[in-house]
């Protein structure tokens, strides 16, 4: 088992790099909202589905064979 799966950006799939992307651009966007004193219901609830996401692209990363891409030569 790899750990660099999980946080080498180029041993992710595109599953894990989406949900990375989108938990760093959640975050911005929380800091975004709380410079300018506003507040979204269920905000919060974003980092959880990255969270999901993240680990279930996990799964599949460890689940694939190395030589397992679809690439078109």
């Amino acid at each position: 088992m790899k750990l660099s799966k999980i946080y080498d950006p180029r041993e992710m799939n595109s599953y894990q790099f989406v949900a990375a992307t989108g938990l760093v651009m959640t975050i911005v966007a929380n800091l975004i909202l709380l410079l300018l004193g506003k507040t979204v219901a269920n905000f919060n609830a974003l980092y959880l589905c990255w969270a999901v996401f993240f680990v279930l692209g996990t799964i599949a990363n460890y689940n694939s064979k190395p030589n397992d891409h679809d690439h078109h030569h």
